[in-house]
Formats: structure tokens, sequence, C-alpha cells
């Protein structure tokens, strides 16, 4: 895990997750209309949903807009989720790095 990983130890969600459980739910509307709001496909926006698929940074944008909250929540989560899946899957790589100490 990142040195930022959340100390209950749990891994960073996927955007999709906060869409899906909270946002979605919360607007009322049917996953067609959001999706037509977003100018994106059905599939596009399941895809994202089903964390099959990464909020870009159009997509953050995008979702920021609707949300009226900006981008940074959505492209920040799925950066931390990416960072924490990778950490994990390249473990023994990422540790055969040293740390430099700077004089």
């Amino acid at each position: 895990m990142t040195a930022n990983a959340p100390a209950c130890g749990l891994p960073p969600m996927h955007p999709g997750e906060l869409l899906r459980e909270d946002v979605i739910p919360a607007l009322g509307l049917p996953l067609v209309e959001i999706a037509r709001l977003l100018g994106v496909s059905r599939q596009a926006l399941h895809a994202i949903l089903s964390e099959r698929a990464a909020v870009s940074p159009l997509m953050a944008l995008k979702l920021g807009k609707l949300c009226g909250n900006g981008p940074d929540l959505w492209i920040n989560l799925q950066v931390r989720h990416d960072l924490a899946r990778l950490a994990e899957a390249r473990r023994d790589e990422i540790g055969a790095v040293p740390t430099l100490n700077a004089a």
C-alpha cells in the first residue's frame, strides 16, 4: 500500500463504486438519462460503475460538472485506486528500488 493509504486498511475505492452506491441513487435519475447528460453511451457508464473502466480526465471533468463538485474528486479517486493496485501488483519490483537521501 502507499504511504497515503487510509489508516482503516481498506484499499482506495474505485470512483465507480462511489457513483454506483451513493451519487446515482441520490440523483434519482435512470442510468440512461445520466449517460445522456454525460454524453457517453450506457455501456461506457456501466463499465465505470462495474469498475471495469477507469475514469479518464475527460470523464472526471464531465462528472465534476454534472455533480457540481469539480473534477478533482473523481480523478484523485481514480489515481489513488490505480496506485494502490499497481503498488500491490509490483510490490517486489518497487521494494527492490533503493530510497536515496539528498545531502
